[in-house]
C-alpha cells in the first residue's frame, strides 16, 4: 500500500537526508537572492499579452454572428483567442499568483491575497485546498483530497466500492469541466452525500452549517462566471448580429472554457499520477521536518518535457516536481531549477519522474481505467503496482527487507533507489 517509511523507502539515512535538504534549501536562497526587474518584467509582459489576447477575444466575438465566411474566421479568431487568455490566466497567472511567487513585488495587483482568477473557483477557497491542504499533504492519504479530488480511484489505497466502476466517465466529466471540479472541491461533497446516505448519527453530527456557508460562496462565484461568459459578454453582439450573434459568442466562451479546463486536467494530472508518483500515510509525517517534506515532494510528484511554449502555455507545471518544492518561486525559473534539482537527483541515486506529456497523461488514465475495477482482476501487488508502492516492494520472500541505505562505492557513486528499482525491474 502507500509507503510508511520513506527514508527506507528512498534508501537514504537521516544524514543523507539533511545533506540533500540542505542543497535544496540552499538552491532556494539562490533564487530567492537574485529575483529582480527581469522577472517584474516577464510577469508583467504575460500579464499585457494574456489582456490583449481576451479583449481580441471579446471584439471578434461581436462579428462571430455575421453570415458567410466573415463570421465563421471571427468566430475561429474569438474561441482562439479566448482560449490562450483563458490558459495563461488560469496557469501562468491565476495559480502561480495566488501561490505568491510574485509577492516578493509587493505589487499590490499581483499579489497572492489580491488577485481572484477567471474560474468558476474561488480563490480563497482554492488557496486552502491546494496551497495548504495539498501542498502540505502532498499525496498523503486521507489528507490530500487530491488524490482522486474526492471522486476518482487513483490509488490502491482506497478500498473499490461498486460507484468507482465508473471511474473513466467521472473522469471525463471531470476533465471537461475542471473549473467546477475544483470549484466544489471545498465542499467536500463526498462526506456530505455519505452523511446524508447514512442518515442517523453521522447525519447529525455533520456541520451542514458549514456546509451551507461554502455552497453559498461556491454558487455565488459560479453564477458571476456564468453570467460574465453566458449572458454578459455574449448580449454585447445582439446589437452587431442579433440573436445568431449572441449564440455564436456564448459558444465561442464555450469552447475556450473548456479548452481550458480539458488542458488544466492534464497538466495537473500529468504532475500526480502518472506511474511513480508516489503515496504516503498520514503516520510518518507525524514529526516531519522540512528536509523530510522536500523528499516526499520528490517521490510523489512527476515532470512532464516539451518546448519552452509547453511549459509556458501549462504554467510551468511540467516542472511539477520544482513547483512542489518551491511553490513560491516565480515560474520563469523553474527550468533553470529543473537542471539543478536533476543533478541532486543523480547525486543520492533518486528518480526523478519525468516524460512526455502524452506519456505522462497516458499513464495517469491507464490507472484510472484499471482501478475502476476490484482489486481481485488486478495483477501487480498492493505494495508493487506501477501506480501504488510501499517499501515492502523491496522485501526478500522471507519478509526481510532488502535495503541498505547511504551505500557510496569506491568510485563515489551511490547504490539507492534508483539503482535497486531498475535491478528489481531487470
Amino acid at each position: 500500500m502507500a509507503i510508511t517509511d520513506i527514508a527506507e523507502y528512498a534508501h537514504l539515512t537521516e544524514a543523507d537526508i539533511e545533506a540533500l535538504g540542505a542543497e535544496l534549501d540552499a538552491l532556494r536562497r539562490e533564487i530567492e537572492e537574485s529575483r529582480g526587474e527581469e522577472d517584474a518584467k516577464y510577469i508583467r509582459r504575460v500579464i499585457k499579452s494574456q489582456r490583449v489576447a481576451e479583449a481580441a477575444g471579446r471584439v471578434f466575438g461581436l462579428a462571430a454572428g455575421a453570415k458567410g465566411w466573415k463570421g465563421k474566421a471571427a468566430w475561429a479568431a474569438s474561441a482562439a483567442c479566448l482560449s490562450y487568455a483563458k490558459v495563461i490566466e488560469n496557469n501562468e497567472l491565476g495559480h502561480n499568483i495566488m501561490h505568491g511567487q510574485w509577492d516578493w513585488m509587493n505589487d499590490p495587483e499581483i499579489h497572492s491575497t489580491n488577485w481572484e482568477w477567471d474560474s468558476a473557483s474561488d480563490g480563497k477557497f482554492w488557496r486552502h485546498t491546494h496551497n495548504y491542504m495539498h501542498h502540505k499533504y502532498t499525496n498523503v492519504t486521507d489528507l490530500d483530497d487530491d488524490i482522486g479530488y474526492g471522486i476518482l480511484r487513483v490509488t490502491r489505497d482506497q478500498p473499490w466500492e461498486p460507484y468507482m466502476a465508473l471511474n473513466p466517465v467521472y473522469n471525463v466529466i471531470l476533465a471537461t469541466g475542471f473549473q467546477y471540479g475544483k470549484a466544489v472541491q471545498h465542499l467536500e461533497l463526498m462526506n456530505a452525500i455519505k452523511a446524508r446516505l447514512n442518515g442517523g448519527e453521522q447525519y447529525a453530527e455533520y456541520d451542514w452549517v458549514e456546509f451551507r456557508r461554502r455552497l453559498k460562496i461556491v454558487l455565488t462565484k459560479i453564477g458571476k462566471q456564468t453570467a460574465k461568459d453566458y449572458v454578459l459578454f455574449p448580449a454585447l453582439a445582439v446589437p452587431f448580429t442579433g440573436s445568431r450573434g449572441y449564440k455564436k459568442a456564448a459558444s465561442a466562451n464555450y469552447v475556450a472554457n473548456t479548452v481550458r479546463d480539458v488542458w488544466d486536467h492534464m497538466t495537473i494530472f500529468c504532475g500526480h499520477f502518472p506511474d511513480d508518483a508516489e503515496k504516503f500515510t498520514v503516520e510518518d509525517i507525524e514529526s516531519e521536518t522540512l528536509h523530510e517534506w522536500y523528499l516526499r515532494q520528490m517521490l510523489g510528484t512527476a515532470n512532464f518535457e516539451g518546448s519552452n511554449l509547453l511549459h509556458f502555455l501549462s504554467g510551468h507545471l511540467g516542472r511539477q516536481i520544482e513547483h512542489h518544492l518551491y511553490p513560491d518561486l516565480p515560474s520563469n525559473r523553474y527550468n533553470y531549477l529543473a537542471s539543478r534539482v536533476q543533478e541532486i537527483c543523480e547525486k543520492y541515486d533518486l528518480p526523478y519522474n519525468t516524460g512526455s506529456i502524452w506519456r505522462q497523461y497516458a499513464e495517469s488514465w491507464r490507472t484510472v481505467i484499471k482501478l475502476s475495477l476490484p482489486d481481485k482482476y488486478l495483477k501487480a501487488t498492493a505494495d508493487d503496482a506501477p501506480e501504488t508502492h510501499s517499501e515492502k516492494r523491496f522485501y526478500d520472500d522471507s519478509g526481510v527487507s532488502t535495503v541498505v541505505r547511504g551505500v557510496v562505492d569506491a568510485d563515489g557513486h551511490r547504490r539507492g533507489l534508483r539503482t535497486h528499482v531498475a535491478e528489481l525491474a531487470g
